[in-house]
């Protein structure tokens, strides 16, 4: 920096991002867990089913992600939806056509599907 005018502009600039960040903080994630654990049990076709229907069905607010371990490798392939103001839906278990289930009913109609989820999971486990 060798003026004013450049700390201005690097302000400005970083205003600009973070008023995207809290725009995408406003939409609902649904992220997929990725790592060799998730992959070899079949997330990469979850994954798909999801990104695709998102962009199917024009859903814009609905940004799907992936990432890493999850650290539930016995419950994979596992989809998290974080939905702005409500709780954490984890999703476990997944294949294409409960992730399809999880679109219509979760992502358009707003009412989880309780009998995917990690608490109905352990629930079951008793």
């Amino acid at each position: 920096m060798k003026s004013l005018e450049e700390l201005k502009a690097i302000r400005e600039k970083m205003e600009g991002k973070i008023g995207l960040r809290s725009e995408s903080e406003k939409q609902t994630r649904v992220i997929v867990g990725m790592a060799t654990c998730g992959i070899a049990s079949g997330a990469r076709p979850v994954l798909t089913t999801l990104s695709d229907a998102v962009q199917e069905l024009g859903l814009n607010d609905v940004m799907v992600t992936q990432t890493g371990c999850i650290g539930l490798c016995q419950y994979e392939p596992i989809v998290e939806v974080l939905e702005p103001g409500k709780d954490k839906v984890t999703y476990v278990k997944m294949n294409p056509d409960k992730a399809m289930e999880v679109v219509r009913m979760h992502l358009q109609g707003g009412q989880p599907v309780t009998k995917y989820t990690l608490n109905a999971e352990k629930i079951g486990e008793k």
